[in-house]
């Protein structure tokens, strides 16, 4: 995976930080196994040339995934002349460095400026696409409103390719063969009737079927699309012939006609034109039994074989997916083993460092063995640790000093936001490394287990959530290009999440809290700056206002209360993580210094706990994660705690049952 830098995670294919440098994301970073195609670019002065090459480049920058290019993956081409997709077209190659060292550049003797190359193949010959029909397919690829990441996972690449598709063009007839079927009539001069019926005609268009069934041999015949595309053609080449046939019978009907006119006039030259005529209507039955006996064996035969082959594909298809299912199943087992043992492991571990020195004791209890209250933990919801985008959800228990794994979610989370509701916890929005989501799950204390919920209005992540009465609330947030001032609230009598009010700025990465009836929203980025300010929203008024601002601008904070008041903690200020804490009383609309935390972290997760305020993971100042816990009481000093069952975590979220 990729490194954190001022709270950016550079691994997956989306920036989930308003605050990364221009130029740092020039990809997506897709592994080869999660690569499903590849948007090459040009203008309409190297258009050409990539065809006529057939050669597709990319700067030096970009030889990071072209170098995962195997043959047969799709690609496509965009002009930034036109702003327009071509395609289809397939590697013929691996991707490679400066296959052409020479191609595309103004001088002969110059070097490319684009040496990232494969070299391609057309596989479906179909209309362009313009951006607005195509950019809804990639749109989490956009990163400005006008430029966009070149790699495609698979679902992008089926969707490309099925629009594609759609737009197919039919495969021409060369037009050789469209003056050759145009036959002449025999009162023609006798050079110009002998070419009229030239035999070759048939084989000419008959080759046309043998190619077109030779050039899917070549392509592999792995692709469905190519196969029908082939059949298409082998059906506009029938077409041809028939059409070629009927011209055959109208010459000879026409020839018929002039015959009996000449007889009216010349009886010497009949017996040689009647001759010549048979001679002419003996090649063209000749010519249509060649025509008639490749149809039937070879026509029919071909088609069928390319029916076989699509059967085999479907069951092929169907195999390779049930194979998937299964070892998905596995994959969800294994990682409820690991989860297990690596909590008994961590609680002998823990128990044995709390336990004193001279008496270790006889029988160590499991955690399932101990008195165990839920509602007495922490909860602690998907994150990052540094590998990989997780899905698992922890119970923290701090007077026990023990880590306990409960049921993983129904997806990977990672800047995601939770509220509680009726003793039940609500998860919505986030990412899973590659693309935002917009699907909510709740998770069960009595039964154990998760439910899918109505999903938000749009994808978004980094956003804040907040419970009033019967409805839950998610505040702000953005995808990548936008962030958000919007505010959905789930109405569980309609079963759905409908507008409310927005706040009166945008806020990426920002914090919120409930407090007596209100909603407070502090800090976070608005696509410029990081923010100091505040607001809050009171469902009497049906309205946000401005509150006090905080005295350091603060984004991928956290935000808990504590007897009455709101602590805002850490975050980054737009240069650096800061360890600083804040601490606002709603009677005062004031924000005053609070006592710093050990640690300068942000995009970490905080809640409250038996009048005590715990921070958990995040990311520190020097770009490491934290694996460490922090916990604080009034009148006291932050302290780090002992546990080592939680690891490294970052862009998780963390409630209070």
């Amino acid at each position: 995976m990729g490194t954190v830098r001022n709270g950016d995670t550079y691994s997956g294919n989306t920036s989930f930080s308003p605050n990364m440098p221009t130029g740092v994301l020039a990809h997506r970073n897709l592994g080869k196994n999660n690569l499903g195609g590849v948007i090459f670019g040009c203008k309409d002065n190297t258009l050409k040339e990539c065809l006529s090459k057939q050669i597709f480049g990319l700067p030096s920058s970009h030889i990071v995934y072209v170098n995962h290019i195997e043959p047969g993956l799709p690609l496509f081409l965009f002009n930034y002349s036109d702003r327009k997709l071509y395609g289809i077209f397939e590697a013929a190659s691996r991707g490679q460095m400066n296959i052409d060292p020479y191609c595309f550049s103004t001088d002969v003797l110059e070097r490319t400026p684009y040496p990232a190359q494969v070299q391609i193949r057309i596989r479906m010959q179909c209309q362009p696409l313009p951006e607005d029909q195509f950019k809804r397919i990639i749109a989490d690829n956009y990163h400005t409103s006008n430029h966009f990441w070149f790699e495609l996972d698979h679902a992008q690449t089926s969707k490309l390719i099925s629009l594609f598709a759609s737009l197919a063009i039919a495969p021409s007839v060369p037009q050789y063969i469209i003056q050759k079927r145009t036959l002449s009539l025999p009162l023609l001069s006798e050079e110009a009737r002998s070419d009229s019926a030239d035999p070759s005609l048939s084989f000419e268009v008959n080759d046309q079927l043998f190619e077109g069934y030779a050039s899917i041999q070549q392509d592999g015949g792995d692709e469905k699309d190519s196969i029908i595309a082939k059949l298409k053609e082998l059906a506009l080449s029938q077409e041809y012939q028939d059409l070629h046939l009927n011209h055959c019978s109208e010459g000879s009907s026409s020839t018929e006609g002039i015959k009996s006119e000449e007889n009216s006039f010349i009886e010497a030259p009949v017996d040689l034109e009647e001759k010549k005529l048979q001679d002419f209507h003996s090649s063209v039955d000749l010519e249509d039994k060649k025509l008639q006996d490749c149809h039937s064996s070879s026509d029919y035969l071909t088609i069928a074989q390319l029916i076989q082959e699509l059967e085999e594909l479907k069951d092929f298809k169907m195999e390779q997916t049930q194979k998937m299912i299964d070892l998905e199943q596995k994959l969800v087992w294994a990682e409820n083993e690991i989860c297990y043992l690596r909590d008994h492991c961590n609680l002998l571990d823990s128990l044995l460092k709390s336990s004193s020195h001279d008496a270790v004791p006889e029988e160590i209890q499991s955690s399932e063995e101990l008195d165990l209250d839920l509602k007495d933990s922490i909860i602690i919801v998907g994150g990052y640790d540094g590998s990989s985008w997780l899905s698992t959800v922890y119970s923290y228990f701090p007077s026990h000093n023990v880590v306990k794994s409960l049921m993983p979610m129904n997806f990977i989370r990672a800047y995601a936001s939770v509220a509680k509701f009726k003793d039940e916890l609500f998860v919505f929005g986030g990412g899973d490394g590659e693309s935002w989501h917009d699907t909510v799950e709740s998770y069960s204390l009595a039964e154990n287990k998760w439910t899918v919920q109505p999903s938000l209005n749009a994808k978004k992540g980094s956003l804040a959530g907040a419970v009033l009465g019967e409805k839950i609330f998610a505040l702000g947030g953005g995808n990548g290009q936008d962030c958000f001032s919007d505010v959905e609230m789930l109405d569980f009598d309609i079963g759905k999440w409908i507008c409310a009010r927005s706040m009166l700025q945008k806020r990426f990465a920002l914090a919120a809290v409930d407090l007596n009836g209100a909603i407070y929203a502090t800090g976070g980025y608005d696509g410029n700056y990081y923010l100091n300010s505040a607001e809050r929203f009171d469902p009497r008024e049906h309205s946000w206002a401005k509150i006090g601002s905080l005295t350091t601008k603060r984004g991928c904070h956290s935000l808990v209360s504590l007897n009455e008041k709101l602590y805002a903690l850490g975050g980054f200020d737009g240069n650096s993580m800061v360890p600083s804490v804040e601490v606002y009383d709603p009677r005062m609309d004031c924000w005053m210094v609070g006592e710093p935390m050990n640690c300068a972290r942000g995009y970490s997760a905080a809640a409250v706990l038996s009048e005590s305020i715990y921070v958990i993971g995040g990311v520190k100042a020097d770009e490491g994660i934290v694996e460490t816990v922090e916990c604080y009481k009034e009148g006291q000093s932050w302290r780090e705690t002992s546990v080592r069952g939680i690891g490294q975590r970052c862009f998780l979220s963390a409630i209070v049952l």
